[in-house]
């Protein structure tokens, strides 16, 4: 991971120049790929982008013992929790899982108004207060920024701890709401693309992540 100097509050931002990334994520764009196909891909990227993300989180130190001594080892001192944003975040759920099988997992839903490219809530079932120390939100695409500064709002309000945000693909005007609106938020991407179009979706990108996950 390096950080990406050319836009607001960079040293929150990081975007990913790792040789695994970069080849799934080619395989990911290209127009051909298969939603089976696509669906292991999203997961891989998010697992190559979780221990990014993960790796300050604070530990305890755990005493286990193997065949011959005993050993001081570490465990999390944190609770996770999972906030995969419906429908896209769902495709990396299992990979954070794989990683943290121990997380709680707590689904936002929100569609975007091709209209006005608003957010619109339609579900939301976290608890009345925070039960994790550590939020990770897992969305494909960071585009206008909408959905991903809803759901930190959310969270906020849930009263919790520390956010990350984990996306595959982001457009810099994603980017640049997110830093003015949350610059104390980490970013992790896989990667920074050109632009939005006139409606809203980003430049080269992918496409909607949800419809080629889903073959809608």
């Amino acid at each position: 991971m390096t950080d990406f100097g050319a836009v607001a509050g960079a040293d929150q931002l990081h975007v990913s120049t790792h040789p695994l990334v970069r080849e799934k994520l080619t395989r990911l764009r290209d127009e051909t790929t298969p939603p089976k196909i696509f669906r292991e891909l999203v997961a891989e990227i998010a697992t190559l982008l979780l221990y990014e993300a993960t790796a300050d989180l604070p530990t305890d130190e755990r005493e286990v013992r193997t065949p011959l001594a005993a050993y001081k080892g570490a465990r999390l001192k944190d609770k996770v929790g999972l906030i995969p944003v419906l429908r896209a975040g769902i495709g990396m759920v299992e990979a954070a899982l794989e990683l943290m099988p121990e997380a709680q997992v707590w689904h936002i839903g929100l569609f975007r108004d091709e209209r006005t490219l608003r957010p619109i809530s339609y579900y939301n079932k976290l608890p009345s207060s925070a039960t994790v120390q550590v939020c990770l939100v897992l969305d494909p695409m960071l585009a206008t920024g909408g959905s991903a500064t809803e759901t930190v709002d959310i969270l906020k309000k849930w009263v919790a701890e520390r956010i990350k945000f984990l996306g595959l693909i982001a457009a810099p005007e994603g980017v640049e709401r997110m830093r003015k609106e949350f610059a104390d938020v980490p970013l992790y991407l896989a990667a920074l693309d050109s632009h939005l179009n006139e409606i809203g979706y980003i430049v080269p990108g992918l496409g909607d992540a949800g419809d080629r996950q889903f073959a809608t």
